[in-house]
Parts: structure tokens; sequence; C-alpha cells
């Protein structure tokens, strides 16, 4: 009798978790790949569901569709709990396990508040669809309010929003808002005029977006300026309460406040015994492996892996990725019997849009600001989206948004007064 296939269970259905299924196509392997969700989730746009630029669905798709014609791969719904790794087995909050003879856990991160727990339901952050879809209520509803407010200083905080963190998540986040408010629905409104708006964005750090380099970094503080966000550095948020933020003793007044100032890996690394930084990631072997065990792979968000500057990998997608198939091919080559091999990241880039016609971007020595990087941002971001029709669908819907201002996903339903 033939010997039964190795077992391959895959936590987290992300870029990391997904592309290491698929680089594992033609691998004589029984892969289950296990999530929360029933869907990969294109987090880079998640942003543009957000500010009611896109649907969930159009920057969603369904795990068992896009791995429909993979035959060495069952999906399971369901959420890790914990890890055995004596035992080599996985527990969902199901109670039930699942075998591994290897294991990749790839389950992304939070978003962290640095010891104030208690200011994420005053500040929810981004990092889900129902982040995503919280934000986008509390921001038009906001407006909403501000119709019928006839108080004036009321109303201004109606049309405020603080977001907190000057990453390109913050950056997107902030551009995206306030060119709903001067543009999208500067004619809707008629007890207010839409494009008194306050977009403020904090950065406790010396500049915005300090991944990009100096001059990046000024490009875009000067085009969000440009756009009509405030953009405030060295100013270290102190307290989020019911109806603002403090920076020391300062308060600014705002209905909506949105985090997106840092990040805490998953849970499910504090129960693999290796060492953890301060975000909870897990340190890796130069393989991606857990130190001590081989058969146990790590990925994206959650692994600290230096670069070549000694700093650790961002947790982006290109890293997930190319982690990913390098998880891959070491798991062939411990079935054959050979030398695993380092993990070696290339950097293709970074990129972060501002707003209309407006990016930064940065391929290696070249630095791109303004339209070029701008298409260079529609480009890729079309290109890795998973699926035509949502790459069609998502095409159709940014042509529109940039002939007409106009953005489709703009709709409160009634349970979510």
């Amino acid at each position: 009798m033939a010997d039964a296939p190795a077992r391959v269970v895959i936590v987290g259905g992300g870029f990391g978790g997904l592309f290491a299924a698929r680089a594992l196509c033609r691998t004589a392997v029984a892969i289950t790949l296990i999530d929360r969700n029933n869907y990969h989730l294109f987090q880079p746009l998640l942003y543009q569901v957000a500010t009611a630029s896109l649907a969930p669905s159009e920057i969603a798709q369904p795990i068992r569709s896009i791995l429909r014609r993979q035959a060495n791969v069952r999906v399971v719904l369901g959420e890790v709990e914990a890890v055995d790794l004596d035992a080599r087995a996985v527990r969902t909050s199901t109670g039930t396990s699942f075998g591994y003879d290897y294991l990749v856990l790839a389950t992304g991160n939070r978003h962290a508040y640095f010891g104030h727990d208690d200011w994420e339901p005053l500040a929810p952050g981004l990092k889900s669809l129902e982040d995503a879809r919280e934000i986008r209520r509390r921001f038009l509803l906001a407006y909403e309010r501000a119709e019928v407010e006839p108080d004036p200083l009321r109303q201004a905080a109606l049309t405020t929003s603080v977001v907190v963190g000057g990453g390109p998540t913050g950056v997107e986040l902030a551009g995206s808002m306030i060119e709903i408010a001067r543009h999208t629905i500067r004619r809707d409104f008629r007890n207010f005029d839409s494009c008194d708006t306050r977009v403020v964005l904090l950065e406790g750090g010396d500049r915005i977006l300090p991944g990009y380099g100096e001059a990046l970094s000024r490009k875009a503080a000067e085009s969000l300026r440009r756009l009509g966000v405030e953009v405030r550095t060295g100013a270290v948020v102190t307290e989020v309460e019911e109806g603002g933020v403090w920076i020391g003793a300062e308060r600014i007044a705002a209905a909506n406040v949105f985090w997106a100032a840092g990040n805490v890996a998953s849970p499910l690394t504090r129960g693999l015994g290796g060492d953890l930084d301060r975000h909870g990631r897990v340190a890796v072997a130069p393989d991606l492996s857990l130190p001590g065990r081989p058969e146990v792979f790590v990925l994206g968000d959650i692994a600290l892996f230096p670069g070549e500057d000694g700093e650790p990998l961002p947790g982006v997608a290109p890293v997930a990725m190319q982690q990913a198939r390098c998880a891959a091919s070491n798991i062939r080559r411990l079935l054959a019997g050979t030398r695993t091999r380092a993990f070696r990241y290339r950097d293709k880039g970074s990129l972060a849009t501002i707003g209309r016609s407006a990016a930064v971007a940065r391929f290696g020595p070249v630095r791109l600001w303004g339209f070029p990087a701008w298409a260079a941002w529609l480009g890729v971001h079309i290109f890795f989206l998973i699926g035509f029709r949502n790459r069609l669908l998502v095409l159709i819907q940014w042509a529109w948004s940039y002939l007409t201002y106009q953005r489709g996903a703009r709709i409160i339903s009634r349970k979510e007064w």
C-alpha cells in the first residue's frame, strides 16, 4: 500500500497562507487551510471600503473558490486557538484538532493601542471587513447628524475626523476622507458646508511614511495639505475620549477618531515558546522555521525576520508572499531529504496613495510622486487583486470615481443607525 501523503496544515488565508497553499499545488501533500473567515481579503484596499469607494465583495474572494481547482487542498472555516507542538496538532475554538506533519502559521496581526486597549471602542482600527464597515458607518453617520445639529460647535465636531498614525493606512484613510468631504458630498447637505470638514492626521514621529525616505515623506505631507488634511507630526496622543482626542494639554473635538498607529501579532504566537518582540512577533530561523521545530514555518506579520539593514521586515503583502513561496520550497526540500534554504527578501518597492492623482512610490533607487506614482499604484493593485471579476469591478469603480468624484458604497442600513 502506498504511503499516505504528508499532512500540511496552513493557518490563515491571507497572502502568506494562500500563496503557500498555491505554491504546493503540484506537491504530493494533503493540505488543510484553516481560516476564521471563508474569504481572502485584499487588505491593501481595505481603506477604500472604509471610505465608501468600494463594496466589501470587491476586495474579498471566497477561499474555496480561489482553490477549487487545487485537488490537494481542503478549506476549513474555524479559528485556531492553540498549537500543540509536541503532539503536532492545532486545535480550533470548536474543540476540533487537526494533526500535521508540517505546519505553516500566517495568522496576521491586529492594531495595537500601546497599553490603552480601552481606547479601541472609541478609536477603531482597520484590519478587517468588520472594521471597515464600522469606520464607514461612523464617518457617514456623523455627516447625517451634522445636518440636523443646530449648535455650530457640535456641528464642527461632527464634521471633524482624527486619524492617528502616519503610516500608509493613516495617510490613505485621511486623504480619502477629505476627498469625500470636499468633492463627493459637497452638494449633498443644506445645513452645513462639507468643504469646512476637518481631517487631522496625527503622527508621533517626526514625519509621516517614515519607511519611504525623507524626500517622499515630505512630498506626501505636502500633497495631503494641498487636499486639506491637517498633518501634525510629533503629536503623541495621550488620551482618547468620547467626542475628542488629547495631545498633551490640547484637546481636539472630533466625533470620529480612527486608529492606524500600531500593530500587534496574533496571540497564537505566545504559545509557540519562541522569542517574541514587543509587537508579539516570533523570532524565526533563516529558513523561516521555528527554532528547534524544523517542521513549523512562521510567515508574514507574525514572523520576526531581519532584512538586509538589520531591521525587521515590515508586515506587508510582498513579504508574506515571498516567504510563502520560500516555506513551500522548504517543505518540498524536507520531503526530499535535502537541506532547506534561507529566505532572502527581494524588495520590489513600496507605494502609498494620497488622493486623486497623488501617490508616492519607491522602487529601489527610483522615487516617484504625483501622477506617475499614482498610476503605478493603480496598476500594481489591480494586478495583485484576486479574481478577474474583482479586478474588472474595481477598475470600473475607480474609473467612475475618477471621472465623477462619486463613490457608490455610501449606503447606511437602518440597523447601522
